[in-house]
């Protein structure tokens, strides 16, 4: 028995896995799943309140613990990961073990374009930063988490990578 195609998308925040991730989904009629929506389903709080209430760190562990729950699923999907999510816990190897990793990379200029016109202020990390900050933030994150990003078996780069791409180069893997 085949294993079932499990698809992980990795990036920066803004850098397009929730929404690519869907039309992906889509097109292979897959199931998508986001794992912040899974984390906020599973704790019955927002990402914000567990930042705010219980720390980064808190949320970090139940990230790799819904994580490692969601890779366990015998069913095939698309997975929008939260762009820290591969960066800690040794979630990047879990990743690789259990699926397919896809690093969507987007400039920074074009993520920043995103984030601001869309909902920086919705994501904790950038809550009450001005344009300057949240542009050094983006800089300071993608120093930290490219070495996990590029651990990615298949990376897609521009800013606005095609559904059809991302099939042919996953066609290798059915």
């Amino acid at each position: 028995m085949r294993t079932p195609l499990k698809i992980i998308l990795l990036g920066l925040p803004g850098s397009g896995k929730s929404t690519f991730g869907r039309l992906i989904a889509r097109k292979l009629n897959f199931a998508f799943v986001d794992l912040d929506q899974v984390i906020e389903t599973e704790t019955g709080k927002k990402i914000r309140e567990i930042f705010q209430e219980e720390g980064e760190g808190k949320f970090r562990e139940l990230e790799s613990q819904y994580l490692e729950k969601v890779l366990n699923g015998v069913e095939g999907f698309v997975l929008a990961t939260g762009g820290g999510t591969p960066c800690f816990n040794d979630n990047m190897d879990l990743i690789n073990q259990k699926g397919i990793s896809v690093y969507l990379e987007v400039s920074l200029e074009e993520i920043f374009r995103r984030l601001h016109k869309d909902e920086g202020g919705k994501r904790p990390l950038f809550a009450g930063l001005d344009e300057g900050e949240m542009i050094l933030k983006l800089k300071n994150l993608l120093a930290e988490r490219e070495y996990f990003y590029n651990q990615a078996k298949i990376k897609l780069s521009g800013d606005d990578v095609s559904t059809e791409h991302l099939i042919s180069e996953l066609i290798g893997y059915f």
